[in-house]
């Protein structure tokens, strides 16, 4: 299955478009998982008693993991995730605190070391920047070290167009190249 986690807000979303780009490119059918559909639960000390008490029954079954079950048994995981306030949308943290579930996305070893048990060779972030300015240990730093260093994902791959909202950029031409990018080095590969 190729999970597509869609944190995109906007109706006419670039990042959105590119990610339609990559999954056409991808030729596999895919699971859309909209973020702004979802209410997550806040994490207060109350939702932190009920997980620990649940994880310590190793109940993982419960309705509380689902979004961490389907992420760790994702084939391939494409993340759409437009560049807001140096990040991405709130939404998409959220969700990520949903999937961070000892026993189901990780374990440790004896030694305190993270180990992923996500079945994902393949992590796909797309995003866009209305700048240049685009330092990628924030938002997608953060999803790159989560996927190697605890879900156990060797690939992770940067798509970005930049400079979309610069005075006389051609929004339309940066966005083509892009494409064109995701269709040279992403289509599927006929057998």
């Amino acid at each position: 299955m190729l999970l597509f986690i869609n944190a995109c807000v906007r109706a006419d979303s670039r990042t959105r478009r590119l990610a339609d780009c990559l999954l056409s490119a991808l030729g596999e059918p895919a699971t859309e998982l909209r973020l702004t559909d979802i209410s997550f639960p806040s994490v207060d000390e109350a939702f932190l008693q009920e997980r620990d008490r649940l994880l310590a029954a190793q109940s993982y079954d419960h309705p509380m993991f689902a979004l961490a079950r389907q992420f760790a048994a994702a084939d391939a995981i494409v993340i759409a995730a437009p560049f807001w306030d140096l990040s991405f949308p709130a939404a998409l943290k959220a969700y990520l605190e949903q999937i961070n579930v000892v026993g189901v996305t990780f374990r440790y070893t004896p030694e305190g070391v993270p180990e992923g048990l996500c079945r994902a060779r393949k992590l796909y972030y797309v995003t866009t920047v209305g700048g240049d300015f685009f330092p990628e240990a924030f938002g997608f730093g953060y999803v790159e070290a989560l996927a190697k260093n605890f879900y156990g994902i060797p690939e992770v791959h940067l798509i970005k167009a930049t400079g979309l909202d610069i005075w006389g950029a051609n929004v339309e031409e940066i966005l083509r190249a892009c494409e064109e990018e995701i269709q040279n080095n992403h289509q599927k590969k006929e057998k």
